[in-house]
């Protein structure tokens, strides 16, 4: 049986007028969740943020912005 930080989820966003798709790990999910309630934004508005400001691999970027994230805090 798979634990939250083994299994993927995936899901969709437009991004910069490209729909894409992201497969994240549940625990990542969660915590991007989190944020973008904490600064009420919609999931997806965070997502098109943190792409806007950085270039590389979508899913890694989502995962060091959430290390980031409580490193900082």
């Amino acid at each position: 049986m798979k634990n939250k930080t083994e299994s993927l989820q995936k899901k969709s966003f437009t991004l910069s007028g490209h729909r894409t798709s992201v497969a994240l790990e549940s625990l990542f999910w969660e915590e991007l969740q989190k944020i973008a309630q904490d600064r009420e934004i919609s999931l997806s508005k965070l997502i098109t943020q943190i792409d806007e400001e950085n270039q590389g691999n979508l899913a890694s970027i989502l995962r060091i912005y959430v290390l980031n994230f409580f490193r900082k805090n």
